[in-house]
């Protein structure tokens, strides 16, 4: 059984993996090709279902260009610098970068998809375990939420199990697209603390 000392690292070690291959702008199934880990157990791994064993964790640091410390988030403040965004993917400019040192489920990013010159075709969806809310910053996001189609401007809000299917991309010409994605286990939800605006305080 885990002590105290390190439960809370291996219970944020998912997310913090997810967010290491993000930040490297690595695919799942580019770093399962790259380190010889089964996609199915990389992720497991990543949405908290099953724990790294020390072998899969050197391998995924190698890959990454990191530390073990680094990983499992024991690296000292001082050593912990932001890295620079990074291209999410090989096939696309999308910048990601991390808003959160990731010590919990719930973790955050900052995601910024670069102009279109003419409509792009339907994103490329999956889906996973976990929930997600997203927020637009700037420009117009296209949601392509299983069968439905929603196009997001500023101060709009989506939230959904990403068990779904589910892909994004810059809805047309016009500038870029920023946007924030929180992203939490599954069964997580935000808890608003402050009343509706139609309805007094109890």
């Amino acid at each position: 059984m885990a002590d105290s000392g390190t439960a809370d690292p291996l219970a944020a070690m998912g997310p913090r993996l997810r967010a290491a291959r993000e930040r490297h702008g690595a695919t799942l199934t580019g770093v399962c090709r790259a380190t010889g880990i089964a996609p199915s157990t990389l992720s497991r791994i990543e949405t908290g279902r099953r724990r790294p064993t020390l072998e899969v964790l050197v391998r995924l640091a190698k890959a990454y260009g990191v530390s073990l410390d680094e990983l499992a988030g024991t690296a000292p403040a001082e050593a912990a610098v932001p890295r620079p965004a990074a291209p999410q993917r090989p096939d696309g400019d999308k910048a990601v970068l991390p808003l959160t040192r990731y010590v919990g489920g719930l973790h955050a990013h900052k995601h910024v998809l670069p102009a279109v010159d003419a409509p792009p075709a339907r994103p490329r969806q999956v889906s996973h375990d976990g929930y997600e809310w997203l927020c637009v910053l700037y420009g117009r996001l296209w949601l392509a939420l299983g069968e439905q189609d929603l196009v997001l401007r500023a101060g709009d809000v989506a939230e959904f199990d990403t068990r779904t299917v589910h892909g994004v991309a810059n809805a047309g010409p016009g500038g870029p697209v920023e946007y924030l994605i929180m992203f939490g286990p599954q069964g997580e939800r935000l808890r608003p603390r402050t009343p509706s605006p139609d309805r007094p305080p109890r």
